[in-house]
């Protein structure tokens, strides 16, 4: 399914939904975006292994060791979106990609262009959101 795009092409409402050309369109937009985390993972993998952790000062050695922390939940956020990416990889490749989970639904071109992972209509996910909240109040 690798296809070269148009150049400046951008998926439109006036297209048909989910045709070759938006499949790879998205395709491309998760890969970059999963090649990106990766990179950065990488590079904070050897910035930490590279650094020295004996500090001197408490306070300065306290200060590191929270900034490693704060560092590495990032990471795992990342680490979690990476996962969500190849599920959208996995169904753009099954023809799945872009249909709400819950409805069947076309998510929408604009929903998957703010969030490729999406996989949930926007009705679909405010029922969920609510139904969460309405749980977390009781």
């Amino acid at each position: 399914m690798n296809r070269t795009l148009p150049e400046g092409y951008r998926p439109c409402d006036e297209e048909e939904f989910m045709n070759s050309a938006q499949r790879e369109y998205f395709k491309q937009k998760l890969l970059s975006w999963r090649d990106q985390l990766l990179k950065e993972s990488s590079e904070t993998i050897n910035a930490l292994q590279n650094e020295v952790i004996a500090e001197p000062d408490i306070v300065d050695s306290a200060a590191n060791e929270a900034d490693r922390a704060i560092e590495l939940r990032a990471r795992d956020r990342e680490r979690k979106l990476i996962n969500k990416i190849e599920e959208a990889l996995r169904r753009i490749e099954e023809g799945s990609y872009g249909y709400c989970e819950e409805t069947g639904d076309p998510i929408g071109v604009r929903r998957l262009e703010a969030r490729p992972i999406a996989t949930l209509s926007i009705e679909a996910q405010e029922r969920h959101e609510r139904r969460e909240r309405l749980q977390r109040d009781f």
